[in-house]
Order: C-alpha cells, then sequence, then structure tokens
C-alpha cells in the first residue's frame, strides 16, 4: 500500500491530496473531524473533567472529615482545578490539531486520508482494496466512517490513531472520525463503491447489513458500528 509523506499542507497541488487528480477520476467529497467531536468522543475530556470534579468532591469531603481548616480545603480544591484547566487544554489543543492538520477526500476511485499533527502522512486506499463500511453514529447526523481493508493489506494501528476504528488492532480499519455529516460521506463513498464495483467486478465485495449484528446479501450499503 502506497503512502505519500508531505512536509506542507501549503505545497499540496489539491488540497488533502499528494498530486492533481489523473484524468477520469473525479472528486466526490471533502471533509475533516470536528475539533468538538475529536476532544468528547476521541480523547473523553467530559470523562476527564468528571474525573477531577471527583477528586475534588473528595477533596472537599475529606478535609472536612479530618478537621483540615478551610484554606487548605480551599488550596486542594484550586490545585486540583488547575491541573484539569492544564489536562483539559492540552486535549482541546490536540483535538484542534486534529481538527486543522486532518482532511479527508472520496474521489471516483479511492479514498484519501491526510493526517498528522506532529507529522503529515497521506494515505491512499483505492477501491480495489476496500472490503467493507461500518458508520458509527454519534448523534445529529455526526459519526465515524469505518474502512475494511481486503485480506492482505495492513497498516499500523499505532501510526493511522486517532483515525482508525478502536480496538481493532488485529486488522486496522482506518476511519474517517467525528464528522458532523458522516451519513452523507457514508453514502457517498458507499455508492462511489457499488459503481466501481460493477465497472470493475471482482475488485471488492461489500457487505450490507442492518443495525444487527448479522450480515446478509445485498446492494453495497454501510455496516452499524459500535
Amino acid at each position: 500500500m502506497k503512502q505519500f509523506v508531505t512536509r506542507e499542507h501549503e505545497l499540496e497541488p489539491v488540497p488533502g491530496l499528494p498530486g492533481t487528480l489523473p484524468e477520469g477520476e473525479h472528486m466526490l467529497w471533502q471533509g475533516r473531524p470536528s475539533a468538538r467531536l475529536v476532544a468528547r468522543h476521541v480523547l473523553k475530556n467530559r470523562w476527564i473533567a468528571g474525573y477531577f470534579l471527583l477528586l475534588a468532591v473528595w477533596a472537599v469531603i475529606g478535609g472536612f472529615y479530618d478537621g483540615r481548616p478551610l484554606a487548605g480545603i480551599v488550596f486542594s480544591v484550586a490545585v486540583l482545578t488547575a491541573l484539569a484547566a492544564i489536562v483539559i487544554g492540552m486535549l482541546e489543543l490536540f483535538a484542534w490539531g486534529v481538527h486543522k492538520t486532518t482532511l479527508y477526500t472520496i474521489t471516483s476511485s479511492r479514498v484519501v486520508l491526510r493526517f498528522g499533527v506532529a507529522f503529515s502522512i497521506t494515505l491512499n486506499l483505492p477501491f480495489k482494496q476496500i472490503g467493507a463500511l461500518a458508520l458509527a453514529d454519534q448523534g445529529n447526523g455526526a459519526g465515524n466512517v469505518a474502512i475494511q481493508l481486503l485480506p492482505g493489506h495492513r497498516l499500523s494501528w499505532l501510526v493511522q490513531w486517532p483515525h482508525v476504528r478502536g480496538w481493532r488492532f488485529a486488522n486496522v480499519e482506518p476511519s474517517l472520525i467525528c464528522l458532523t455529516d458522516a451519513k452523507k460521506a457514508s453514502d457517498v463513498l458507499a455508492l462511489a463503491l457499488s459503481q466501481h464495483a460493477s465497472v470493475h467486478s471482482g475488485h471488492a465485495r461489500l457487505t450490507q447489513v442492518g443495525s444487527g449484528e448479522g450480515a446478509h446479501p445485498g446492494p453495497p450499503a454501510v455496516e452499524a458500528a459500535e
């Protein structure tokens, strides 16, 4: 599988792509993760904020139980609040970096993921390497679109994170994460894959499943993911 590394996004001939599109290939959709959704669903900022809140409550209750002076209790809570602000601020900054440096592209023959906060990587996924899709709903049309690759195509979970489906270490599934229009993106990709498969029969076999666990034959569609 080819990977193209680009150092400066400004030098891209087409935003999100390592080069101009070949003749006959068309761009169908582009999008990027929402910083708010990345912070909430990937970095779990609400859970971390809740954890620090519990620590603060425990510090207050424990302080009164131990007979500590009010000033000491206030100081402990202030320290926990400052630590919480620093940690959550760093998470929010990283989520913003993911939003700014990531661009997903769906064309008539491939999916391209350009990502990387520390260093930029552009990953090409030709349709002939894609076996199935999975849509994880995050509410209000937002969610993730996971891409299941056909056997023989391996990726590094660590290199791809957070643009991967969670807990799929053995068979890594690159994902378009935290999209505000995930349903639209999955529909565009499913249709493009169907059209590509009808022209290049045998290159990819898509799977359609309903809201349950079992799969059944049918036209290309999107699996419901966890």
